[in-house]
């Protein structure tokens, strides 16, 4: 990933809690103390600088609204498409995002070799499910053999899903992708049913965790989240009909929370002008109306939330909208650590989702403060500039 050399003068910057005026240093592609020799200057004043933003649920892969054809069209239309997808979400200002179902190596070295524009890129390869669970893409009626696919890998007992763990960290994985319940855009799980026996799930996080990795679970319902948690389970994506009681067991474990508040809101919006079939619709409905109190629930039991859109096909150019409403769920300020500082935590990775010496010299420069206008944070007008790795964004 090419790397460069910048100075932003005169903006504030954002230091986790507020902001407070001072000049940033991007030395190789890293903030650094002093800058470099003769290094270009942007000039910042009247600007509010925060940290490259994180999207902690991106599927590149997604690029259908019927399950089937995301998992089983050609693997080279899928790649190409997302390259694009990525390339739009970094132009909005995520310049870090994590693939959870989907991605693979090939698409990770051609992002490492600068082949495209792209956020810094975490992917996790086909997430795992059960025989008819949420990564499972046949009807009930359908009389077909469904494996695996590009975004899902159906994969059932200890033996076979620690063979397929230890598969995907071979080939580069970041972590773990598991349906630990039913979910929207799959058509025979019950939405709130967990998934996988607790074998199954403790075999998982066993290989995870020996290889310094963790594994995120889609789950939906407070029985799932519990199955989840109570079996190591690092990551909550979705979470909509949690409990307080739940949160707080969420809190104890050290669990994440990353809300994926976009994906609900579009799928209403847009699902049925775009094809989405009714038993998606009809499951959406189910869960988009508790997003956001799930979001209130685990930040008031001290749960650390993240942020994910989770956004498939066409509806991907709603990745901003996502943070209108996580905004409208826990404010401007919770929000923005939700999307640089928490899901960094959540990665792992020291370098990203601040703007301290030695992180990543990614950012993005506001022309309002997000603070007093946090409309700044989803209006794409409202980004001067959009900086990877010391680079401006194109």
């Amino acid at each position: 990933m090419r790397t460069d050399s910048l100075t932003i003068t005169g903006a504030q910057v954002w230091d986790g809690s507020g902001f407070a005026a001072r000049d940033v240093h991007i030395v190789d592609g890293r903030i650094a103390e002093h800058p470099a020799d003769a290094t270009p200057t942007v000039d910042g004043s009247g600007r509010w600088l925060i940290p490259g933003l994180i999207d902690a649920h991106f599927h590149a892969y997604a690029t259908s609204m019927d399950g089937l054809e995301n998992e089983r069209g050609p693997l080279s239309y899928t790649a190409i498409n997302g390259t694009l997808r990525l390339g739009k979400a970094l132009r909005r200002g995520f310049t870090t995002v994590r693939d959870v179902a989907g991605g693979d190596i090939g698409l990770a070295r051609a992002i490492d070799a600068g082949l495209f524009p792209s956020p810094r890129y975490h992917f996790t390869g086909p997430a795992l499910s059960q025989t008819g669970g949420h990564g499972d893409a046949r009807s009930a009626h359908v009389d077909i053999c469904f494996s695996h696919g590009h975004m899902c890998e159906v994969v059932d007992g200890v033996d076979a899903l620690r063979v397929a763990v230890r598969e995907r960290l071979r080939t580069g994985a970041h972590a773990i992708k598991v349906m630990t319940s039913g979910g929207v855009f799959s058509l025979t799980d019950p939405i709130r049913i967990p998934q996988y026996s607790p074998e199954e799930l403790r075999a998982v996080v066993e290989e995870a965790r020996r290889r310094g990795s963790y594994v995120a679970a889609h789950a939906y319902s407070s029985e799932a989240v519990r199955h989840s948690i109570e079996n190591g389970v690092r990551s909550i994506e979705h979470g909509n009909l949690i409990d307080a009681q739940t949160a707080a067991l969420m809190a104890e474990a050290g669990a994440f929370l990353v809300p994926t508040l976009a994906a609900y809101d579009a799928m209403d919006r847009r699902g049925a002008e775009i094809g989405l079939n009714a038993i998606s619709l009809a499951k959406n409905s189910e869960v988009l109306s508790q997003g956001q109190e799930a979001v209130r629930l685990a930040h008031a039991a001290g749960v650390q939330v993240g942020f994910g859109t989770d956004l498939m096909g066409d509806l991907e150019d709603d990745q901003l909208c996502g943070v209108r409403l996580q905004v409208e769920a826990s404010g401007a300020a919770a929000t923005l650590r939700s999307m640089t500082a928490v899901n960094a935590a959540l990665i792992g990775d020291p370098a990203i989702g601040h703007l301290g010496v030695g992180a990543h010299g990614d950012a993005v420069l506001l022309t309002a403060d997000p603070l007093a206008e946090p409309s700044a944070l989803w209006e794409q007008d409202a980004r001067a500039a959009v900086i990877l790795g010391g680079v401006a964004v194109d």
